[in-house]
């Protein structure tokens, strides 16, 4: 059989991902779902599902389903920390409770997590006990990874392995189990289905240094956006953390002050730091030994090595662009 690759897959997806998931009416309770689905997204994590089933077989109808509960929750949570951040804007465009109202956001995404339930509740049951127990697990993780994110906001001190724990709870637990659900409904073994987790784990985290990367060290032609909102916001990315660690007195009495007053140049002087601590090469350093761990767990999984081809390709994609 023929591996189908992360574009072929997406674009399936999207297609499928097309059908109504709400009802007509209320329109103010469904129309705010409908208009955050519809800005779209790379739907990385339900085609990590899809990925992950078609490892081992064909895909199946159920894959499609639990791919879709995972894009519905995924949802659900963007909607909620939109609210949470007060941000305006969404992929270019206002975010639901700049839109229709806080409550209504509110009350939209609560709807979108149940619909994605509904979803779960269709696959085949010999299924569902697994499933339902990997996609619990994981949508309590991430409800924790978001609150440890909001506590670090107030707190003057963060050590990088509560750093790493938050952006794997918030962010590497969810690519991990889309992998994960996949490969179960595929009929994979329980160490086949925990190497395929934890390369999904550790992938998202290198994931993450690399984002933390680019927000300080991209090129903006490529990125995007302009480099250093990290540092004009004060957050304790993976960057900040390892410089505090490292700098000298007088390096940390500068970040202080440059955190704390805010001067025009700060996010030049804040580089100028990062660069003299050397935190440039540590991040891509750490960057590679996540990568190598989740290149280990997919090596270990045990199909023929050219069926894992296109997860290699989508974990390139993933680590070295630079946009």
């Amino acid at each position: 059989m023929c591996m189908q690759s992360f574009t072929a897959l997406a674009k399936a997806f999207n297609d499928y991902f097309q059908q109504p998931h709400f009802p007509n009416t209320p329109v103010t309770l469904y129309e705010p779902g409908n208009y955050f689905l519809a800005l779209g997204g790379k739907r990385i994590r339900p085609v990590m599902c899809l990925m992950g089933n078609e490892l081992f077989d064909d895909i199946s109808a159920d894959a499609w389903k639990v791919g879709t509960a995972i894009e519905l929750f995924h949802n659900f949570t963007l909607i909620h920390d939109d609210i949470m951040d007060n941000a305006s804007l969404r992929r270019g465009l206002p975010t639901v409770h700049h839109k229709y109202g806080a409550n209504t956001a509110i009350l939209s995404g609560d709807v979108m997590l149940i619909v994605a339930y509904e979803y779960l509740t269709k696959i085949e049951v010999a299924h569902l006990p697994a499933i339902l127990q990997l996609f619990n697990k994981t949508a309590k993780e991430v409800c924790e990874g978001q609150q440890m994110d909001m506590d670090f906001e107030s707190r003057t001190t963060v050590t990088l392995p509560e750093y790493l724990h938050m952006i794997e709870l918030k962010t590497s637990v969810l690519l991990a189990a889309s992998l994960a659900m996949g490969a179960i409904l595929g009929g994979a073994s329980e160490g086949n289905v925990q190497h395929l987790y934890e390369f999904g784990r550790n992938l998202g985290i290198a994931f993450q240094i690399q984002d933390d990367y680019l927000d300080a060290f991209g090129d903006p032609a490529k990125f995007g956006k302009e480099v250093g909102g990290d540092i004009k916001q004060n957050k304790k990315t993976f960057l900040m953390l390892h410089a505090l660690e490292v700098a000298t007195a007088e390096q940390k009495a500068l970040m202080t002050q440059l955190m704390t007053e805010n001067p025009a140049d700060k996010v030049q002087r804040m580089l100028d730091v990062f660069t003299a601590c050397g935190v440039q090469s540590w991040a891509l350093d750490l960057k590679q030994t996540y990568l190598n761990k989740a290149l280990d767990h997919l090596e270990a999984v045990a199909v023929v090595k050219n069926r894992k081809q296109p997860l290699l390709e989508l974990a390139a994609y993933l680590i070295q662009r630079d946009v």
